[in-house]
């Protein structure tokens, strides 16, 4: 069987990985001159590093990310804690998530790609994938053809061309940076830190370990913004900007200092939705291509890897046209799950409301600290409130990270 992937990134690689490991022919093609990232940082939690370990990017990653044990945040205007979720309970690393630079989990995607001779093709942004009898070609858009493949894989997120999603825009986006973690900070170097004020504004530091390129351990660093702010971002006067992030959150001002330039900072805009069917006749759609949602719980790289592993699994067992089918009836129930939570969750962190951050500061807050919302709070960070793989058992005590479930 010949297959097509389109998109090398963090879920297109994966499905590389897998899925040459069960003896297809991948060809992975990438719109970049030579396949890299885009973005900062992220988290893989305990769950999606078990898949990483399946496809032999697991140890590269933990050497390269910082283990993050705690989630923390607080409104600023009250100093109170609205935010606190540990991810086990009994402390142990294993359990625990994995903040890291795309480039540098990037870069470990790659090695395992390279290592079970997945052929990559660069500077090929995929125009359409037509239908061929049973199989698909793909289309780039400066006219080059290939193919046709048993089954195309369409992984290149949410500027895809072959996906239908239309996802709904979020109303606030935020800008990113890299910069280096300073010995002067009072943070510690395993918690993702955040502060509030009410909805409108929030500002967030998470440790990453190494960046690829660079030396010494970085930090990712974001601050919220109504979508309509994003555009005028780049004219932005910076120094303005940091003093009002300074005062926003003191602790925030040593991140500021490498900073010269709007450029440093990405505006990300997000929305939100899901395809009903991912997928057509040999064509499967996964992470951004199949499921859209703001980053509010730290689920986007893993879900692009749980779809990855779902497609394998199904077409270990199932012929095309019967895996297809599987894989969505796979991933359907976590997927709604979690696109919901975020749906309810992001608007209590991100939105112009004044209504829901009091919400969430004097009702909810508490209560996730009351027995039991602790645990489950811990579980559906870590991406395990349901099982990510319907019908099937997949924790991490079946790879290196040991129980956690």
């Amino acid at each position: 069987m010949k297959t097509a992937i389109a998109g090398a990134g963090i879920g297109g690689l994966a499905a590389a990985c897998l899925l040459a490991q069960g003896g297809r022919d991948v060809v992975l093609f990438d719109q970049f001159d030579v396949p890299r990232p885009v973005g900062s940082g992220l988290m893989i939690q305990p769950l999606g590093l078990a898949v990483l370990d399946l496809c032999g990017a697991g140890d590269a990653a933990r050497a390269a990310g910082q283990r993050i044990a705690r989630m923390y945040g607080v409104e600023v205007t009250r100093g109170r804690r609205v935010l606190d979720v540990s991810y086990d309970p009994k402390g142990r690393p294993e359990a625990q998530g994995l903040a890291i630079h795309r480039a540098a989990l990037h870069g470990a995607l790659m090695q395992a790609v390279a290592a079970v001779g997945v052929r990559v093709i660069p500077s090929s942004m995929v125009q359409s994938a037509p239908l061929l009898d049973q199989q698909r070609g793909l289309v780039m858009q400066d006219g080059r053809e290939h193919g046709p493949f048993d089954l195309v894989i369409d992984a290149t997120g949410s500027g895809s061309a072959l996906s239908p999603l239309k996802g709904r825009a979020l109303p606030y986006g935020a800008i990113w940076g890299t910069v280096p973690w300073l010995a002067q900070t009072q943070l510690p170097t395993d918690q993702l830190s955040q502060r509030y004020a009410g909805a409108h504004r929030m500002a967030g530091v998470l440790p990453l370990g190494q960046v690829p390129g660079r030396n010494g351990a970085h930090a990712a660093i974001f601050w919220s913004m109504p979508r309509r702010d994003l555009a005028h971002w780049p004219s932005r006067d910076l120094t303005e900007w940091k003093a009002e992030a300074t005062a926003h959150w003191p602790d925030f001002a040593p991140f500021l200092q490498t900073l010269t330039n709007t450029a440093q900072m990405t505006a990300a805009t997000y929305s939100h939705g899901t395809l009903r069917r991912p997928f057509a006749q040999a064509l499967a759609f996964i992470g951004d291509a199949a499921h859209r949602a703001s980053p509010q719980l730290g689920q986007g790289a893993n879900m692009a890897l749980f779809d990855a592993l779902a497609l394998s699994r199904a077409l270990q067992a199932n012929s095309i046209e019967d895996a297809l089918p599987r894989y969505a009836q796979m991933r359907r129930w976590h997927v709604r799950t979690y696109q919901a939570m975020s749906a309810a969750f992001t608007p209590q962190y991100q939105s112009d409301s004044r209504i829901l951050p009091a919400l969430r500061d004097w009702v909810l807050a508490p209560l996730s600290l009351t027995w039991p919302l602790p645990r489950i709070l811990s579980k559906l960070v870590a991406g395990e409130l349901i099982p990510p793989l319907a019908g099937e058992v997949f924790t991490a005590s079946q790879f290196h990270l040991g129980p956690n479930t």
